[in-house]
């Protein structure tokens, strides 16, 4: 693997924009942020190395084998965040990055493109909390003091703030280096800087034209150049070199893997899709493609469901491709299900639970009727109490996953073909040494359970099981955090020396309840009996005792003793439902 004679950024950008530089399908997603891109072009300036790159030399009569990506330009976090597939035409030869991807993406993004991300503490969906910007250097001072050391300003900005070059400041847009006007230097600078009345600054020409050489004369990537055609070499290679930096996910590279392997469909593309889809369902999710990948290796019955290169081989990538709309609808059930018992990705402690309740809707041909109709109400029944009982017991989804997984597939293969079969279920996962029996230490530690916990959700389903869960539901505190500022609870009657006491139980279990969303957005903060009264009426009791809330005191000095009462019914309740019955709680 020789080393090359470098080459200008320019040059590579040139080769990214005419597909001479691609990316294999084994490499992942572009992933760093602002800040990596701004530091990335603070050490360029400043003349540091920027590390060497490895390229992958794909000949002529290789290059239709493989699956090929191109490079971001345009990178938007909502919208458009896939790398584009490549139509490469048949008998050209291509340059794949197997090191670099990350890095020649930021020049790319910066210098001919954009990148839009969210404005933080705004909503998700909407595009226009994901302005579009483009990287800016300050060409008339330096970077002010930073955590990040930079010395050169460079900034992302949807429209640069107004120059005021006799205050050392002038936003120079990264992406003009490039226009022809600028490329030669000298004279072309010299009008620029004229044009723009900064000719009184004595760092604007030479920012301009340091960056000018930088991208445009200097030879600044340093490349080896694997040659080799064989795919497992080139594999090897590839792991070798990434494992530093920003961690590749072995998922990544699995995907990639099995991308090569289809032959029909593109399986990033299917797997990006499909994720992208369950996401949206509900009240959103936040699966992952791995729990996607570990889906489809267990409900195609491979052996081994481990996330080794071994398993991705042809054979199974072909049965995966093969049987991957019937396993794509099975997930989108899976997750229609987890939807309904009310969980989301604020609520949803283990992702990995989706993949079993998908291998047996998988095994049994379900559709979406399963859903639905009254004929399987006891089942969804016994598939949700399942599901909530192994996500309130602690370590079900932690290790031993794999081997948790082949033993559920196992049983649910003999044991599942009309109804769900929690007790064989529960035996095998006793014997794997992960029992959905709790004790009483456990009792007591889950009603101590805070606000801040994914465990909440599930925890109060099971406590409350008549709740109709499709709804949506807010955790809710039963006193107002509102009440429990200082000012308020002073103004109650809350002795000061006390006051640190109610604070401390604002968030636990028992001041929290499964409130209907437009019920809970109209309660604010009214002490709870008399919202209760007001929102109630007549109904007043069935809400205090479907809720365990008798004995909901008139005013906030009531609330230790209200908690302490709360907390030995919920622990009672509790122990009832996970069968707790030998000892005194």
């Amino acid at each position: 693997m020789p080393f090359q004679m470098p080459t200008s950024i320019a040059a590579v950008l040139q080769g990214i924009q005419t597909q001479d530089y691609v990316l294999p399908a084994i490499q992942r997603e572009f992933v760093w942020n602002r800040l990596q891109i701004a530091r990335l072009f603070d050490s360029l300036m400043r003349g540091y190395p920027i590390g060497s790159f490895l390229f992958w030399k794909v000949d002529a009569a290789h290059s239709d084998e493989f699956k090929f990506y191109g490079f971001l330009k345009n990178y938007h976090e909502w919208s458009e965040y896939h790398c584009p597939v490549l139509d490469i035409p048949a008998a050209k030869p291509v340059t794949a990055i197997l090191d670099g991807q990350q890095r020649l993406t930021a020049l790319n993004i910066s210098l001919r493109g954009s990148h839009a991300e969210r404005i933080p503490g705004k909503h998700r969906g909407y595009l226009v909390n994901y302005p579009k910007t483009r990287l800016y250097l300050n060409i008339c001072s330096g970077a002010p003091e930073n955590e990040a050391g930079m010395k050169h300003d460079f900034r992302f900005f949807a429209s640069p703030p107004d120059a005021r070059p006799e205050e050392g400041v002038y936003w120079f847009p990264v992406h003009r280096i490039m226009d022809p006007d600028l490329v030669e230097g000298g004279a072309d600078i010299f009008a620029y800087v004229q044009d723009h009345q900064l000719t009184d600054s004595k760092m604007a020409f030479k920012m301009i034209d340091k960056l000018r050489r930088i991208v445009h004369e200097d030879p600044l990537i340093n490349y080896y150049e694997e040659t080799d055609q064989d795919l497992d070499k080139v594999l090897d290679i590839f792991i070798r070199v990434n494992s530093g930096g920003t961690v590749l996910s072995y998922s990544d590279l699995l995907l990639s893997i099995a991308t090569a392997q289809w032959s029909e469909l593109d399986a990033r593309e299917e797997i990006h899709d499909l994720v992208d889809e369950l996401n949206n369902m509900g009240q959103h999710f936040a699966f992952t493609k791995d729990v996607v990948l570990k889906a489809g290796l267990v409900l195609t019955e491979v052996p081994d469901v481990g996330f080794k290169v071994t398993n991705f081989n042809h054979a199974n990538m072909a049965r995966l491709e093969s049987e991957w709309t019937g396993i794509e609808s099975a997930l989108r059930l899976a997750v229609g299900l987890l939807s309904d018992f009310g969980f989301s990705a604020a609520t949803l402690p283990a992702d990995s639970v989706l993949i079993p309740v998908s291998y047996y809707l998988y095994t049994r041909g379900a559709d979406e009727g399963f859903r639905n109709p009254v004929k399987h109400v006891d089942d969804r029944a016994e598939v949700r109490n399942w599901v909530v009982r192994t996500l309130v017991k602690p370590g079900v989804w932690g290790s031993g996953l794999d081997t948790l997984l082949r033993d559920l597939r196992r049983v649910i293969a003999v044991h599942g073909k009309t109804n769900w079969p929690t007790s064989e279920i529960e035996a095998a996962m006793a014997a794997r040494g992960k029992p959905l029996t709790f004790t009483k230490e456990e009792i007591d530690a889950l009603v101590e359970t805070s606000y801040t916990s994914k465990q909440i959700f599930p925890l109060l389903v099971l406590l409350f099981p008549g709740i109709d869960t499709r709804k949506i539901h807010h955790i809710d505190h039963v006193f107002p955090r509102a009440l429990f500022k200082r000012k308020s609870l002073s103004i109650a009657g809350v002795p000061t020396l006390e006051q640190d006491d109610y604070i401390d139980l604002i968030n636990g279990l028992p001041n929290l309840q499964l409130l209907e969303g437009p019920i809970n957005v109209n309660k604010h903060a009214t002490t709870p009996l008399k919202w209760a009264r007001a929102h109630y009426g007549a109904n007043l009791n069935h809400y205090l005792l479907g809720q365990e809330l008798i004995g909901l005191p008139e005013d906030i000095l009531g609330f230790p003793t209200f908690y302490q009462d709360r907390k030995e019914r919920l622990a009672s309740v509790l122990a009832d439902r996970l069968g707790v019955h030998d000892a005194t709680l």
